[in-house]
């Protein structure tokens, strides 16, 4: 960058200063009024964003389910539901909701708001895509049952992700909002004492003390501008040396400060960054779906009723153990003996539910129960297992679960004998797995297992999957061989 050549030099700058006292006030009075100007504009902007958001965070959610809820359950039809005054067309609030945040779009200067109102206009899209699978399906008479599900598993879950989405661009907001807060407070403090500080040099100062003091200001001055162009350009290991003992002394060790408070909080900013995203895979890994814990208490309830207690609290011993080692104290690695003890919890659970259909085998080789496994990664592999293989199968389907230590890597299969899948929904899968989670329509769970494994264990690490139609899925987690050192809640190589 061309650096601007000095058209007045200092001493000329502080002669004039010496006759010319108003001009200064003046000039900075109005840059104040033009500041506040530009600043009440700003937040005018933010509240007006804000405010807009905040009414369809209130609201999309709930219009939205409630709409293709009773358009699924044949309630109202797409062509008559804009009759409904209790009811709106999905559709209709899928293109306001697009309009007005592609309104904020425009307006919004922001980049990590602007970044979640980019990941919201996807999920919008995708969302109407989803609307689009409903409504064919109910002019094609597809069965209520596939409805439901895609309202559950598709719906559902898009619209809490909208609602997330406005909700952090809401926050970013707020962010921005305090931020021109604090550039507003540092202008006019600065605006304050400097207009103090100018009118005792006004006051105290002649004309030939200004005449002596320019040598000493020009030379600091100049290395400070160099620092502050080498600032400037991405090099925040420079600093200033003034050896004077006045004002600028004291502007270069707080330029020095502001350069090394920047490169400290660059770094922080990154290392934050990566344990943000580390903290999200963890909490989306870890949130448990409801129904399963619904269906589980509803188990126990029917097994009451059938006068068969020992098994019900066999179910809430499972149920118990389950839920101890999600929680785990907080930890993000346990053992992988506990994460056996969590999936066979699980399975003990879902056999009594579905005991004319499931089977299942657990062959860990006791060997691996010392290192360390993340919490929750084999059993989002056995749900899926599960839900997207012995489900469907017409006859008792069978979960096999094994683990072996081969040439300092642990291995892990969850394969079973269900419906599998053709090579194109295969191969549909393993480019969706491996997408970053945020980017994923489908296979959601088992793409949050790949991604944390990789991102706490490297890009050599991972998940690979084998399916074939009729004859079931095999899917193959390998991490490295890491031991879990308990007594200092630690993990040692």
């Amino acid at each position: 960058m061309q650096t601007a050549k000095v058209k007045y030099s200092i001493k000329h700058k502080l002669t004039l200063l010496s006759m010319v006292v108003a001009v200064p006030f003046l000039v900075m009075v109005i840059y104040l009024i033009y500041a506040l100007y530009i600043y009440s504009n700003a937040y005018d902007t933010i509240v007006s964003s804000m405010t807009v958001a905040n009414n369809y965070n209130l609201n999309f959610k709930e219009e939205m389910d409630e709409s293709l809820y009773k358009l699924v359950v044949g309630y109202v039809t797409f062509e008559t539901v804009g009759d409904d005054k209790s009811l709106k067309d999905p559709y209709v609030l899928l293109n306001e909701l697009r309009n007005e945040f592609g309104n904020l779009m425009s307006i919004t200067s922001d980049g990590e708001s602007r970044a979640w109102l980019q990941i919201l206009m996807r999920n919008i899209d995708t969302l109407e895509a989803r609307v689009d699978d409903i409504k064919a399906n109910i002019e094609n008479d597809k069965s209520y049952d596939m409805n439901i599900e895609m309202l559950d598993n598709n719906i559902y879950i898009m619209t809490e992700l909208i609602q997330d989405n406005i909700q952090s661009y809401i926050y970013y907001q707020t962010k921005s909002m305090e931020h021109l807060t604090e550039q507003l407070n540092v202008k006019v403090h600065t605006f304050t004492v400097f207009c103090g500080i100018l009118l005792i040099l006004l006051l105290l100062l002649a004309l030939m003390l200004i005449i002596v003091i320019v040598g000493s200001i020009i030379r600091p001055i100049r290395e400070l501008s160099q620092v502050t162009e080498k600032v400037a350009e991405g090099d925040f290991s420079v600093r200033a040396h003034v050896d004077s003992e006045d004002e600028v002394a004291v502007l270069a060790d707080s330029v020095n400060s502001m350069t090394e408070s920047i490169e400290e909080l660059v770094q922080k900013i990154k290392e934050d960054e990566r344990k943000m995203r580390r903290a999200d895979l963890r909490l989306l890994q870890e949130q448990i779906n409801p129904h399963f814990l619904y269906n589980t208490l509803d188990t126990i309830v029917w097994l009451i009723e059938g006068k068969d207690p020992d098994k019900a609290v066999n179910v809430v011993m499972s149920l118990s153990e389950f839920f101890r080692l999600v929680l785990s104290k907080g930890r993000e690695y346990i053992t992988i003996q506990e994460e056996e003890l969590h999936i066979r919890s699980y399975l003990e659970i879902q056999q009594v539910r579905y005991r004319d259909i499931l089977e299942y085998e657990i062959q860990i080789a006791p060997e691996l129960y010392q290192y360390k496994i993340l919490k929750l990664t084999l059993q989002p592999l056995v749900e899926n297992s599960l839900y997207h293989g012995i489900k469907y199968k017409r006859a008792k389907g069978t979960i096999s679960v094994n683990g072996w230590l081969q040439d300092g890597r642990i291995h892990f299969t969850v394969q079973d004998n269900g419906v599998g899948m053709e090579e194109e929904e295969l191969a549909k899968l393993k480019e969706e797995i491996a997408k970053p989670c945020q980017d994923t329509e489908k296979g959601f769970g088992l793409a949050n297992v790949n991604e944390r494994i990789r991102m706490n264990f490297g890009i050599e690490y991972g998940m690979q999957i084998d399916s074939a139609k009729g004859k079931g899925t095999r899917v193959e987690i390998i991490i490295p061989a890491v031991c879990y050192a308990a007594d200092r809640g630690e993990q040692d190589v």
